[in-house]
């Protein structure tokens, strides 16, 4: 079977699903390639900082892994932004939603919602709530958000540091992207290996 043969959902069988099913877990292997690519769009991300958003994601990195950090956290902090370009407005939901199945949900929690808590640093000189983060104030892991802006996020707009090679990060990415670890909701797409 090269293609499906139905138009409607509805009209396929159990042979066309099953095949879509191992179309579908070859596509997703290649995801962390994927991560890497969109990793890499961001150097023609926004201009105006003194380095590429590239660059800003793994020294973000950089200091996550000199700092101790585990590889779920890692990772996280090399692809917090890669949604820049689809979701300007909402990036941070953005990468959320392709880490959860792949890190623990702290640190899920930290990439969905560095977002508002970065605010702290510049929101008041646009004229908006810096504290917009405090909304979340009562949440278990708030101080960890609060700290991955702090240390690492705010931090890595710095031309004079030293970045580790992203090659050093390359094995690391292939590994948390190379299989679902965490229990996610949602029905399994076309592009997702078969439910069973």
């Amino acid at each position: 079977m090269q293609t499906v043969r139905f138009t409607r959902m509805a009209d396929g069988t159990k042979e066309e699903y099953e095949f879509l099913g191992q179309v579908g877990a070859a596509f997703n292997a290649l995801l962390p390639d994927r991560i890497l690519g969109a990793l890499n769009d961001l150097k023609g991300s926004v201009d105006g900082y003194q380095i590429s958003r590239y660059a800003h994601s793994v020294q973000t990195a950089s200091r996550a892994q000199r700092d101790g950090r585990d590889e779920e956290y890692v990772v996280m902090a090399l692809v917090h932004d890669i949604g820049d370009g689809l979701a300007p407005y909402t990036h941070s939901e953005m990468i959320g939603a392709v880490l959860r199945p792949f890190v623990r949900p702290e640190v899920r929690w930290i990439a969905t919602h560095h977002g508002v808590f970065q605010y702290y640093y510049y929101a008041h000189h646009l004229g908006l709530d810096r504290n917009a983060r405090d909304a979340y104030r009562q949440h278990e892991w708030f101080n960890a958000c609060a700290e991955f802006c702090e240390k690492y996020d705010q931090q890595s707009f710095d031309p004079a540091y030293e970045n580790l090679p992203i090659q050093f990060f390359e094995p690391i990415v292939r590994r948390i992207f190379a299989k679902p670890r965490y229990e996610f909701s949602g029905a399994a797409s076309s592009l997702n290996e078969s439910p069973a």
